[in-house]
């Protein structure tokens, strides 16, 4: 952790919805005038797509576990290294993986593989890291001790499988058997990689769906917001009781179920995520004392 080079982290599974997330909070940097170095989670994949393809029939034929959930399939020392060297002088090395056409132009290298590795930009005011491990724990590796504000977003499981199942057949072209396979292959390193970063943030938001995903293999629509409840879960600091009603007062439908957890309509997620986490944006600004004018 860092008071003048501070690192923002939203972490969660494929298809728990951390580019909702991603994007306000990106809209609240350039609100207040914060310039973020943004780092991708796939960037730290260690396999290119078509190595990725090998490696998964290798472990199948031998009977081993492998996935982009797990330290085999990524660079968490790597990742690390960039975190602290973030941390001590705001300077570090990325790269992004390249998943389609329109980036393949954008970049100039081939859906499936990896740019090279270049510094970050200079002079900016935080680093922002948004993937699937954001404060992993892999053996000596704690990446969760070097973030200084970890956000989760996790949905109910059955809501999750809907959102990737939905996402990997209808734009990336897996078949639905493709996908219900990735999920079961994925099951261990997802209960020892990525879960336990739930219990290691600062905030999660949990969305729950108001719609049957009892079968989430059978079913045909993604339950929209409206359709949905958000669970919002301090974990630190702790709100104060005259914090959880302010925000109830200013999010309709706003319900204290907890000492630390309130629950909100699906469709107010957005604005939620605006109020919340502007304010701590502008507390990590304040502490490096460089925070720019806040627009209305």
């Amino acid at each position: 952790m860092s008071i003048k080079h501070p690192i923002v982290a939203v972490t969660g599974s494929s298809g728990a919805g951390t580019s909702t997330v991603k994007n306000a909070l990106e809209h609240i940097f350039h609100r207040i005038g914060a310039r973020a170095a943004v780092v991708e989670g796939d960037s730290f994949h260690r396999y290119n797509r078509r190595e990725m393809k090998e490696e998964l029939a290798k472990a199948k034929a031998e009977g081993r576990t492998l996935s982009h959930f797990g330290p085999e399939g990524n660079l968490f020392d790597k990742q690390l290294e960039l975190f602290q060297s973030y941390s001590r002088s705001g300077t570090g090395e990325r790269r992004h993986y390249v998943h389609d056409a329109d980036e393949a132009q954008r970049y100039g290298h081939e859906p499936g593989t990896f740019t090279p590795w270049e510094p970050l930009p200079q002079d900016t005011d935080l680093l922002f890291y948004e993937g699937l491990h954001g404060g992993v724990v892999a053996g000596e590796i704690d990446l969760s001790k070097e973030v200084d504000l970890l956000i989760g977003v996790c949905p109910t499981i059955n809501l999750e499988w809907v959102q990737k199942i939905h996402r990997d057949t209808r734009e990336r072209g897996y078949s639905h058997e493709d996908v219900q396979y990735t999920i079961y292959r994925r099951m261990y390193d997802y209960m020892h990689y990525i879960l336990p970063q739930f219990s290691a943030t600062h905030i999660n938001f949990q969305r729950i769906p108001l719609t049957d995903t009892s079968n989430p293999f059978c079913v045909n629509n993604i339950p929209t917001f409206d359709q949905s409840l958000v669970m919002i879960h301090f974990l630190t600091p702790k709100p104060s009781v005259e914090y959880k009603l302010n925000l109830k007062g200013l999010i309709d439908g706003t319900r204290i179920t907890g000492f630390n957890t309130l629950v909100i309509p699906g469709g107010k997620m957005m604005y939620a995520l605006e109020l919340i986490l502007t304010e701590r944006i502008v507390n990590l600004m304040k502490r490096r004392g460089q925070l720019g004018p806040v627009a209305d």
